[in-house]
């Protein structure tokens, strides 16, 4: 029995170090080679949420919510954020590092944990500056009335269901290339059905029962939630948006166990 435990717990360590060491990598490669490194990171979503509140500022006079469009607009740009870029980051996980699971010591599980480290950070790093910044440009503080707790869970289930989804997408991408291609096209309106620039709410039966089947757009309305006090979501089904997460998470893990040895294998 000892000597069991000794064996699981020196695996476990060496897992944790291939995972750090894949951090490093990761983190290296995609912001060390880049002028600016993560200021880039940053540099996408500004541009996105200030292109957006130049365009519907020129075209009404006020934000659904509060006073601000910047405001309005980085809180459902930054959701849709944290999912897609966790769903294509950690779809990309094992066809990045395929070389390196040639050693018996990195397990395509490593490479996925490792990612979704880095960009559960970035995403955090990300959220704080944006906000940061619009505090700096409406000339107040948008932390002093954030719900903590409700902004962190909304951005940790968006996340959560990106890992899902990712994970069963490298299982999915590298079984059949022509699902790959269909879910690029399928997933691209999720930008204009998830709720980012309209309140879900004020969307007419039937279309909001459709419009609502997407958990991001709760994903969505709960963090609007937590950052305007005045805002009441009464479309918004939390648990709803945890069951999709949850679902997809445990769908996720299943494909992607199933499918470890055939990834070890696979050819670029």
């Amino acid at each position: 029995m000892a000597s069991q435990i000794g064996t699981t717990v020196e695996l476990v360590k060496q897992h944790i170090r291939s995972t750090f060491s894949l951090m490093v990598r990761e983190m290296s490669t995609r912001y060390g080679g880049k002028p600016g490194g993560y200021l880039w990171a940053l540099i996408d979503p500004v541009a996105h949420i200030a292109l957006l509140s130049v365009v519907f500022g020129t075209i009404a006079r006020a934000p659904a919510l509060g006073s601000s469009f910047m405001l309005f607009f980085a809180t459902g740009y930054l959701p849709l954020l944290a999912y897609n870029s966790m769903t294509s980051f950690v779809a990309g996980a094992v066809r990045a590092n395929r070389a390196l699971l040639n050693y018996p010591v990195v397990a395509p599980a490593d490479t996925v944990a490792a990612r979704f480290i880095v960009q559960a950070l970035t995403t955090a790093f990300i959220c704080f500056l944006v906000l940061g910044l619009i505090s700096v440009e409406d000339h107040r503080s948008v932390f002093a009335g954030l719900e903590y707790s409700i902004v962190f869970f909304s951005i940790f289930v968006a996340m959560l269901l990106g890992l899902g989804v990712g994970m069963a997408n490298i299982a999915l991408f590298a079984r059949s290339p022509l699902y790959e291609q269909i879910y690029s096209i399928v997933t691209k309106p999720l930008f204009l059905i998830s709720g980012v620039f309209f309140l879900a709410d004020s969307i007419p039966q039937p279309f909001r029962g459709i419009l609502l089947l997407n958990p991001i757009a709760h994903i969505i309305m709960w963090f609007r939630s937590g950052v305007y006090s005045e805002y009441r979501a009464v479309s918004l089904d939390v648990s709803y948006a945890l069951q999709c997460a949850f679902v997809a998470f445990f769908l996720g893990v299943l494909l992607f166990t199933f499918s470890a040895s055939h990834l070890r294998e696979e050819k670029n």
